[in-house]
């Protein structure tokens, strides 16, 4: 279920309500949520909330464990939970990639090997909710969380708001809130909307027309397209996935603020950052902590000398390529940002952060690498990103960048530099409106969006796939 469509707005419709009338009976308000939260999530496909199901019982079970058993059992047990959650991660997600590429390299070779090659369905968001709960039992491991209860657990894994593609949200930042009601007259009634009412319109009006006039036919045939086209189209692209990823995060963070919850950030003007580093801090930064937390950390983090933390950044990034896509570009797009990333930090220690004394030299060399590696995510294969350099030199190809595209792109990354003080004075404007003139403005706004995306709907967001 998408977010704006009709669908999720009568679905919304009545939770919302219910939500707020059952909140003062927790033994009923959390069963409620669960149901809605897997009703949500059935609409795609309902064989897979079993999945959600099981993840649950079974992290559960393990974190009860964790604090019952000798210490002695901990590591094999926590070593056991996470093989569990691996293994469904990995089935769904990565068993096509792995069997195709062993049974390429064996009849490379010369000992061609029938390789049993099944199509399995990719469950929605099963690479979000698997992290979450990965979270969970390796801070109950660590000592940093005590297990909760099953029905708290289970609607923090399924909670319809950030199910789907985020933030990643962990246990000691969303279970202690449903421990007592909501108060109403709290609510952050102009933030939620104007985050909503925001996210809608980054994604309708910005990253849509990006990706269906300018980046969905360069990438999809880059020889029929001008070198002009694809410099377009990689910037574009850049523009294109901040305006719907951080579109999907906010009206996400805006729902649950509608519900009575918050959550944390998950952007902050990543194309504005000076490094690499600078960039991970702003950019899908609930993951980036994750993958800080409990990949890098776990691996090692800089704590066994300079190589090893070297070593530890590529692996980190690497594998967080991977787990954006089951294909050889994710793993080179995560290998590039695991490169960059020890070089930048092998760089800062030779030369003391020159770089970081020259802001605009630091903020081109971080924003062009990071345009450029989005060429291996975005790229259906390794053929059409060197398909994409070859057309800059050609001369072949005809040129169909719009005057209105350009105005889009170039609007997207001033976006990023904009001062934050007039959107807070318009937040504060509108918040002294009355109900029925706050009421009118959103009204237009919906209705401007509906007709912009009539006929044709709203495309999917590009993190569902994740």
């Amino acid at each position: 279920m998408i977010f704006p469509t009709l669908e999720f707005a009568l679905f919304f419709a009545v939770v919302l309500p219910v939500s707020w009338l059952l909140m003062p009976r927790p033994g009923l308000w959390k069963p409620f949520m669960i149901a809605a939260s897997y009703v949500f999530y059935a609409y795609a496909d309902w064989h897979f909330v079993f999945l959600i199901i099981g993840a649950t019982l079974w992290n559960q079970l393990f974190a009860e464990l964790l604090v019952r058993v000798p210490e002695r059992y901990r590591s094999p047990l926590l070593a056991l939970a996470l093989a569990g959650d691996l293994g469904l991660l990995g089935w769904f997600k990565y068993y096509g990639f792995f069997a195709g590429n062993v049974a390429t390299f064996f009849t490379r070779v010369g000992f061609p090997v029938p390789f049993p090659l099944l199509q399995v369905a990719l469950p929605v968001a099963i690479s979000f909710f698997t992290f979450q709960a990965m979270s969970y039992v390796i801070d109950v491991r660590r000592g940093v969380q005590k297990p909760v209860k099953l029905l708290d657990f289970a609607l923090y894994l399924c909670f319809f708001p950030h199910l789907i593609a985020g933030p990643i949200v962990r246990v000691s930042e969303l279970v202690p809130q449903f421990a007592s009601p909501r108060d109403p007259r709290k609510i952050e009634m102009v933030r939620a909307f104007g985050l909503i009412t925001g996210g809608l319109l980054k994604k309708v009006l910005i990253a849509d027309p990006i990706a269906t006039q300018l980046v969905d036919p360069v990438f999809g045939t880059p020889s029929q397209h001008s070198g002009v086209d694809v410099i377009a189209a990689v910037y574009g692209y850049a523009v294109q996935i901040y305006c719907d990823f951080s579109a999907y995060s906010d009206i996400a963070i805006g729902l649950a603020l509608l519900l009575g919850f918050q959550f944390p950030i998950n952007f902050n003007r990543p194309y504005t950052a000076v490094t690499l580093q600078d960039f991970w801090h702003r950019w899908h930064m609930s993951l980036s902590r994750w993958l800080r937390d409990y990949l890098y950390i776990g691996l090692g983090g800089n704590r066994k000398g300079t190589a090893k933390t070297y070593r530890n950044l590529f692996l980190t990034f690497l594998l967080g390529g991977l787990w954006h896509g089951a294909a050889w570009n994710f793993v080179f797009w995560g290998g590039l940002h695991g490169a960059g990333l020890a070089g930048e930090r092998w760089w800062m220690n030779k030369t003391g952060n020159k770089v970081i004394r020259y802001p605009w030299l630091g903020w081109l060399l971080t924003f062009n690498f990071v345009c450029l590696a989005w060429v291996f995510f975005r790229a259906p294969g390794l053929s059409t990103v060197s398909e994409m350099a070859g057309q800059l030199f050609s001369g072949t190809g005809q040129t169909t960048l719009t005057t209105p595209i350009l105005l889009l792109i170039g609007f997207g990354l001033i976006l990023q530099f904009l001062p934050r003080r007039p959107a807070l004075y318009v937040r504060d404007l509108f918040a002294r409106l009355g109900p029925v003139p706050q009421g009118v403005i959103l009204g237009a706004i919906l209705f401007v969006t509906g007709v912009l995306v009539t006929g044709q709907g709203v495309a999917p967001f590009i993190y569902y796939r994740f």
